[in-house]
């Protein structure tokens, strides 16, 4: 990538393929996932390094909870562990962590970990790292209506005031910018609920590597690939 291109200023990325990369090497599904959230890590680090000011990851959507139990619950294991680990990764690297999604399904313990990580990290300067967990694009949107049902029934909001700003600021993300790029990996050419009010605008690219694998090279790529896209608004080309 040359030094004087900038990069995205939000990137979110759907982490996709970490079964299929284990399949592949003859390993267990849970193999994968232990390993993509290794490359978690490290992609933080390589994004803040590269001047990506926030970064947001889809790690377990709603629809996540139907598949086989048994992997349910090694990824429950392994975000239980991830949590607490996090706290430190976070000071090291100064990182500000915040967790969107419906927090409410996930297991009390779990619950208590995510507070602690936000809370042990909010007043960190460096990459804004966001996790979805229990995260449905359509169920963020539902519960930010009724956030803003309950104002107007309180008397706190007129209906005729709610504009699109109204309802961003209601949203999970409702105090970060809406990202510049979205990364897929393992090639399933779909946002799969996936932050779909944020994406509006948003460049998307998809790439055949899995989570895994994706390291700065195939970062740089997508990021190279986004600054060849002609970005037009109402027809006209963004100067």
């Amino acid at each position: 990538m040359p030094q004087n291109q900038s990069v995205p200023q939000h990137i979110a990325i759907i982490l996709d393929g970490n079964g299929r990369w284990a399949k592949a090497k003859g390993l267990p599904r849970n193999t994968g996932h232990v390993q993509g959230a290794k490359n978690v890590e490290t992609i933080c680090e390589t994004a803040y390094k590269m001047g990506v000011q926030y970064l947001t990851v889809y790690a377990f959507s709603t629809e996540n909870w139907s598949r086989p139990q048994d992997e349910v619950d090694a990824l429950m294991k392994l975000l239980r562990n991830y949590m607490k680990t996090c706290i430190k990764t976070a000071e090291k690297n100064n990182m500000c962590v915040k967790i969107i999604g419906d927090k409410n399904r996930l297991d009390q313990d779990i619950q208590d970990s995510i507070a602690a990580l936000e809370e042990a990290s909010k007043g960190n300067t460096g990459l804004h790292f966001t996790i979805a967990i229990n995260y449905g694009g359509r169920d963020e949107i539902r519960r930010a209506v009724q956030k803003i049902s309950s104002e107007v029934a309180a008397g706190e909001l007129q209906v005729e005031d709610i504009t699109e700003k109204t309802v961003a600021e209601h949203l999970d993300t409702g105090d970060y910018p809406d990202p510049d790029l979205m990364i897929r990996t393992c090639g399933e050419l779909r946002i799969s609920n996936f932050l779909l009010w944020q994406l509006a605008y948003s460049e998307l690219y998809v790439t055949e590597v899995p989570w895994p694998d994706f390291d700065k090279a195939e970062l740089e790529k997508a990021i190279d690939a986004y600054h060849h896209r002609v970005r037009r608004f109402g027809g006209l080309k963004e100067e």
